[in-house]
């Protein structure tokens, strides 16, 4: 509830100073797309801390990553080499299943859809006839992923994403959102000063004296909340009933190889690591549940798997699965983990952050009107829900029952919401999808046909096609997708071309 003292300031206090409250991949990417919009209209500021860390273990994104980039018009090349960063076509998900058990969740659209059916329903129906192969065949990115391909071609737009240094992608935003007039101060914020009337945040004050005042205020204050928790007391929504993981290790590796063009997810009885291949390091992770396993031991797990030589001792991260009860209070957002955290099982991290700042320019007020605080706050709670249920199926659907974590995940009661997604496909292959969601139909087929969960019949609209017509439909795609796939460069050939700060390698002519 708002009372009307709130009310009446949301309607008159016109926003004119964004403070944004931390630093780090959060804070850096809203300086960098608010100064970019709104650089010679606002004074922007941004305050952080030399002496506070980040976490800075997102290093795998999303697709949508690279839209964000185009509208702030972030030239790629510099981005990759500023960030050693390197291509990623997708996820590859090993031991989920059943021990040595791998599929990988790829970005790229699987075959071809029919207007009323999914290319699945022809796929399975040819199944049915031997007349189909692995539904890995259909996919250009998912078959580049897996002969470590990658180009731009000139006939073929390609999916992708990136594994960047998260550090290395915050210096880099912030070299431009300097450019664009945001104002960095270092300090410590020592006190959150608020309106005793409306409860409205006025100003920072840091550990020197400085106050800085503002209008709208942006919370990157990590784990800590500083503004939206223990300022205004937003509550939390615990899904550690669906997620148990709350704990996390991360170490950094030098380089073994040439690195691949996806991200590992390695499933371990009580949790998963991650290792991410950037140009100059690997990126390398263990989140589990200390419940079901002792630090030390996941610990040792992590550094008795890695390669190469360590580069950084391991840290520790805590954390709880969940989300704010609203992202935006009063005239306070929070963003990245001081609004929510999902585990990065999907490379979301930073894809909710840009959603959270998207929303945000595409709603940005004169004055703050509780009607669009309250769409804003609808719009993200949706965001987190189909993002979570995305993540809860990866634990739900398993055949493992080797250990009390894994007897746990597979029986849970689901979300009401994602128990109906897999009920559906279950029984007729077909994907519920709610347009704007982030993850499409072919994600959700691909994790659950990877995971187990296979359709038991297929739309009539695949009995139409003959027998012949069905296996030249088939024939014609995957045939595509191989002669696609042929034509590219390895991944480390791109990187070599592409890249200034990678070796040279020679890339053939009919790469653009």
């Amino acid at each position: 509830m708002h009372n009307d003292a709130e009310r009446g300031a949301s309607a008159t206090r016109p926003i004119k100073r964004v403070v944004i409250a931390g630093g780090g991949t959060a804070g850096w990417m809203a300086a960098a797309a608010i100064s970019k919009i709104f650089g010679a209209t606002l004074q922007i500021s941004l305050i952080e801390s030399e002496e506070i860390g980040t976490v800075g273990v997102g290093e795998a994104t999303i697709p949508t990553l690279s839209t964000f980039h185009r509208l702030l018009d972030i030239d790629e090349r510099e981005f990759m080499a500023a960030t050693q960063g390197t291509i990623k076509l997708g996820i590859s998900f090993e031991n989920w299943t059943t021990e040595q058990h791998r599929y990988i969740h790829s970005f790229g659209s699987t075959g071809k859809d029919h207007w009323s059916a999914g290319f699945q329903h022809f796929w399975r129906r040819g199944r049915e006839l031997d007349l189909a192969g692995s539904y890995d065949d259909y996919c250009v990115e998912l078959q580049a992923a897996l002969q470590g391909k990658f180009a731009h071609l000139k006939n073929y737009r390609m999916n992708y994403a990136y594994h960047l240094d998260a550090s290395l992608y915050a210096r880099f935003l912030r070299t431009m959102s300097e450019g664009n007039g945001c104002r960095r101060i270092e300090g410590k914020i020592v006190e959150v000063l608020t309106d005793t009337d409306s409860g409205y945040i006025t100003a920072l004050r840091l550990e020197r004296g400085e106050v800085i005042e503002g209008d709208l205020f942006i919370d990157c204050t990590g784990f800590r909340a500083l503004l939206i928790d223990k300022t205004l007391g937003v509550g939390f929504e615990d899904w550690s009933h669906w997620l148990l993981n709350d704990s996390a290790i991360a170490v950094q590796t030098t380089s073994v190889c040439d690195p691949v063009p996806y991200t590992r997810a390695i499933a371990e009885q009580w949790g998963w690591q991650w290792r991410i291949a950037l140009q100059h390091r690997v990126g390398n992770g263990i989140v589990y549940s200390s419940r079901h396993v002792g630090d030390d031991e996941a610990k040792q797990t992590l550094l008795g798997s890695v390669d190469g030589e360590i580069l950084k001792n391991p840290w520790p991260v805590r954390f709880r699965p969940g989300r704010r009860l609203r992202c935006w209070s009063h005239n306070c957002i929070a963003l990245g983990l001081a609004g929510s955290f999902i585990e990065p099982l999907e490379s979301t991290t930073i894809h909710l952050i840009q959603r959270g700042i998207t929303h945000l320019i595409r709603s940005f007020p004169q004055v703050i009107s509780q009607a669009g605080v309250d769409e804003y706050n609808t719009q993200m709670a949706d965001e987190l829900q189909h993002v979570r249920d995305f993540v809860v199926l990866h634990y739900h659907a398993t055949q493992r029952r080797d250990s009390p974590y894994w007897e746990y995940v597979s029986s849970m009661t689901l979300p009401d919401t994602l128990r109906r997604r897999i009920e559906l496909f279950r029984e007729t292959g077909t994907v519920f999808h709610v347009p704007g969601e982030l993850f499409a139909e072919n994600s959700w087929i691909q994790v659950m046909m990877g995971q187990g969960i296979t359709p038991k019949t297929h739309h009539p609209t695949a009995d139409t096609m003959s027998e012949a017509d069905l296996r030249r439909f088939l024939d014609d795609i995957r045939n595509h997708v191989d002669t696609t796939v042929r034509a590219l460069p390895s991944h480390q050939a791109y990187l070599s071309q592409y890249c200034p700060s990678a070796p040279r390698a020679t890339v053939p002519a009919h790469v653009a």
